[in-house]
């Protein structure tokens, strides 16, 4: 079927407003970063509500077509890129809030809200929804659902699963499905919402999730402290956790990511500087003084330097700055890729050194930055985005950065999900007998293949009939 007629067919199911026409190029890419994935979309759907987006599955299963869901197109595993003619499907216009309860600390919301939408709905009441991955005016719920999305807050509060309590969703058929609700306890059979977690589009599409919330803090106290070499900075971090504190957040950045960003630092840090260590207090005001106290007690036994400010507009200055580190590392030769690896925290510092001798294995810069309480790292390689021999040895160092991450004890994705990026890179670290198990849940849920095909594989050359 042409893309034509595929466009039209689609407008006679589900009205004009939904199947837009025109320059499409938007929805044939997403965030992902010098790997060069992009795609053609057959035709785009935008269903205003579940039952559009149950109508559309259903065509599109009548016309054996497969479908890519998308939500914000944030994503850096091209996730939602339509690599086969797929048709996308987004999720942008559902945004309604069905139900805002602050006196029951939960919401319902459909999938296509903003993040930092969610948030400011939480906040206006008194509450705190803690999930805080990156590009959150532009990243939709569903989405960080559908990759279980972490972030900073991630140490303390957990990635964005620990935070749903149920979903609504639909397979590919078009059959709506609900699991879970407006309960904090559900356990009487498997735990189909935490398979709908994190599994990237490729068993049904999310359409709403319940969402738990909790008290906001009355106060939020950062730590920044400077460290002359990695070593000092791990043991800083190995030396909080052993203490039993729990800061909000615990972050690190490295040498080369202090050299490309840390001229925007809002404080001053000494040339000597290998890693900078960032811990956050939060709680009442009094708990957050105390732990604030006892984070700087900690981290200052052998720190060059310490950052601890407490007026607003100094805390915020320096989150602004930590927010922008990314873009500051890209801007340093002109482009970078990116690999979110995880490895258990006490082996921060291999995988930190690891990733520069990777790097300069294949001729390339490198750095990392990121969440070091969970030892989620940002493994970073900086090329130049028009030179193509730099980009095809950036991917083969992410092969090694992954081999790397999995024989520390590791995963080859902390929060960004397999996508396509990483399809098939679960073969490093899983037995077969898991393997053909994450392959049957995709069968059970999608048995002809047709929801985002190619992505989250177990295996990147799966067996016939798999």
């Amino acid at each position: 079927m042409s893309a034509r007629a595929l466009a039209a067919d689609l407008r006679r199911e589900l009205g004009g407003a939904a199947v837009p026409d025109g320059d499409l190029r938007h929805y044939g890419h997403d965030a992902t970063e010098a790997h060069g994935v992009h795609g053609t979309p057959a035709a785009v759907v935008l269903p205003a509500d579940t039952a559009g987006v149950a109508a559309a599955l259903r065509c599109c299963d009548r016309l054996g077509v497969a479908v890519v869901p998308r939500g914000g197109g944030t994503g850096l595993a091209a996730g939602a890129v339509p690599l086969g003619g797929e048709v996308v499907l987004g999720l942008e216009r559902l945004t309604a809030v069905r139900a805002l309860e602050p006196e029951r600390w939960r919401m319902h919301v459909e999938a296509g809200l903003t993040t930092g939408h969610v948030h400011r709905l939480a906040r206006e009441s008194g509450l705190l929804f803690p999930p805080d991955p990156g590009a959150a005016e532009q990243s939709q719920i569903g989405g960080n659902v559908a990759t279980n999305a972490g972030g900073p807050h991630a140490f303390k509060y957990g990635v964005t699963g620990r935070w749903v309590t149920g979903l609504e969703a639909v397979l590919a058929s078009g059959e709506v499905l609900t699991v879970g609700g407006p309960l904090r306890k559900d356990v009487a059979g498997y735990d189909l919402r935490s398979l709908l977690v994190g599994s990237e589009g490729t068993l049904a599409v999310i359409t709403a999730a319940w969402l738990a919330l909790t008290p906001m803090p009355e106060a939020r106290l950062p730590v920044a402290a400077a460290f002359d070499s990695v070593g000092a900075g791990c043991d800083a971090i190995d030396a909080i956790v052993a203490s039993g504190l729990t800061p909000a957040i615990l972050e690190y950045l490295d040498a080369g990511t202090l050299e490309a960003a840390g001229a925007a630092f809002p404080a001053a840090l000494p040339a000597p500087a290998r890693m900078l260590v960032i811990a956050e207090a939060d709680g009442s005001a009094a708990e957050a003084a105390r732990v604030r106290s006892e984070l700087v007690e900690v981290l200052g036994d052998g720190a060059l330097a310490l950052h601890a400010p407490q007026a607003r507009g100094d805390v915020e200055a320096l989150w602004r700055w930590r927010d922008g580190v990314s873009t500051a590392v890209a801007a340093h030769r002109g482009g970078k890729m990116g690999e979110d690896v995880v490895v258990p925290f006490e082996r921060l510092r291999d995988v930190i050194a690891a990733t520069v001798e990777i790097g300069a294995r294949h001729g390339l810069p490198a750095c990392s930055w990121g969440h070091a309480g969970d030892g989620n790292v940002h493994a970073t390689l900086l090329v130049r985005r028009d030179d193509a021999a730099e980009l095809m040895r950036a991917q083969a160092a992410a092969e090694d950065l992954f081999a790397a991450a999995v024989a520390l004890g590791g995963s080859v994705s902390g929060e960004h999900g397999l996508g396509w990026v990483k399809r098939g890179q679960l073969e490093r670290q899983w037995a077969p007998a898991a393997l053909d198990l994450h392959e049957g849940v995709k069968r059970l849920f999608d048995p002809h293949g047709r929801l985002n095909p190619g992505k989250k594989l177990a295996r990147r050359d799966p067996p016939p009939g798999r």
